[in-house]
């Protein structure tokens, strides 16, 4: 692809751009790959699209406003990235474009309400907790409020678990230690549900690893490095740069929601050409997936359930296609006794939630929340099993709406689950 736009004018990221807009021939092998391809059909709702849009709108030859809505409707799930052979780097483009083009963006009065709902929100977990315990009053409205507001009211839930704080400072290993890590206790998750952190710390405990709970830490940033709020992702990250030990002194820095370890890997990204770039990378190479640590540690023992069940592994794109990672939930869930591993066969297709899609894109994360909760039926599973809070609430959200009650776990809830069962 031919290519004119001015590296300079953007800044640190202008090369990284050129780069993805240069490296893409537009075979079409990410035409199949793409969710919004697939339900729309539409060649500008493909990656190969978006990219050709991005490139001219960077090289003024389309403005932002006339692309804005094919880029508006991108997942952002990057299920092309594994499947360019040319190693398009989709993601970073993405990110850097949104970050761009969003802080000159005009958006209407109700848009603009719905993006500082979510973005003075969703990181915060007091005043994220405070808008699920008036949301009550908010769903007596829900016909009343704009369509992004009411699809963010549908997500909330009824009530949420009372808050279980995390220890101040450590959770120690339990016999010998085998490691030393640092935790992200993550900002929507420890409201929506708090004993996934717990389930970390037990775990970890159980296979002799001591875990650093950095008590200054906060939200990582990524919900907004996501969405094109790059300034604000940084204040948040900064904090966290500030509140981690050094990487040189934990063995990883541990995160339990697909979306925040992709974004955290994203660090060098966020703060390329400013003074943390190298801090910002050193802590970026020591983040971890929970399960990738534990698969690579290897578990001291293999737990089992006390009765047998049959779940589905749901695979957060984050997970999977952002970070590469599918055997290590896979083969810490297999170790499991009584449990049965039923997997979906559906390429990894996203479940709709994506950061803030499905609030943002209600219709369209309404459809693939149905196709994703269908194929699950279709298993016989017992339970729903992921690695990422914003998927196991999109699942939860349209099994409800189908009338279908499954329990949904975290994929470490399921081992300590296991652990417990195993010492009771």
């Amino acid at each position: 692809m031919q290519h004119s736009i001015d590296i300079e004018k953007y800044g640190p990221r202008g090369e990284a751009m050129v780069q993805a807009v240069h490296s893409c021939v537009h075979c079409g092998f990410c035409l199949s790959a793409c969710p919004t391809y697939k339900l729309l059909g539409e060649e500008m709702d493909s990656p190969r699209g978006r990219i050709y849009l991005m490139k001219e709108v960077l090289e003024e030859n389309l403005s932002a406003e006339e692309a804005q809505p094919y880029l508006d409707r991108c997942l952002g799930c990057v299920a092309c990235m594994p499947a360019c052979p040319s190693g398009v780097g989709y993601g970073e483009l993405l990110m850097s474009y949104r970050a761009l083009t969003e802080a000159k963006r005009k958006r209407p009065l109700l848009d603009s309400v719905a993006r500082s709902l979510i973005v003075e929100t969703l990181p915060y977990p007091n005043r994220f907790r405070l808008a699920v315990q008036s949301g009550k009053i908010g769903r007596v409205l829900k016909g009343a409020v704009p369509e992004k507001i009411g699809a963010m009211l549908e997500l909330l839930p009824k009530s949420v678990p009372k808050s279980n704080p995390l220890p101040s400072q450590v959770y120690p290993a339990k016999g010998e230690r085998r490691a030393k890590v640092a935790l992200l206790s993550g900002c929507v998750q420890t409201v929506l549900d708090p004993e996934i952190n717990w389930a970390t710390l037990c775990v970890l405990a159980e296979n002799g690893v001591e875990t650093i709970i950095p008590p200054d830490q906060g939200c990582c940033g990524s919900i907004l490095m996501h969405i094109g709020e790059a300034d604000r992702a940084r204040q948040l990250a900064r904090q966290n740069l500030q509140s981690f030990p050094s990487p040189k002194d934990v063995d990883a820095i541990i995160t339990n929601a697909a979306g925040c370890g992709s974004g955290m890997r994203e660090y060098g990204l966020l703060f390329k050409g400013m003074a943390e770039e190298v801090q910002a990378e050193d802590f970026a190479h020591k983040v971890k997936d929970i399960t990738v640590f534990l698969d690579e540690l290897g578990l001291r023992s293999s737990p089992a359930l006390s009765k047998p069940l049959k779940v589905a592994y749901h695979d957060a794109c984050h997970l999977l296609h952002a970070q590469g990672v599918r055997n290590p939930p896979r083969n810490l869930l297999k170790s499991i006794g009584n449990l049965t591993l039923l997997e979906l066969n559906d390429g990894g297709m996203c479940c709709g939630s994506a950061g803030t899609y499905n609030i943002e894109q209600p219709e369209l994360a309404h459809q693939f929340g149905q196709r994703k909760v269908e194929r699950i039926l279709s298993t016989g599973a017992e339970a729903v099993v992921s690695g990422n809070i914003g998927c196991l609430t999109q699942i939860q959200t349209h099994l409800r709406l189908k009338g279908q009650i499954l329990p949904l776990y975290h994929t470490i809830q399921l081992l300590d689950l296991a652990y417990r069962g195993t010492r009771d």
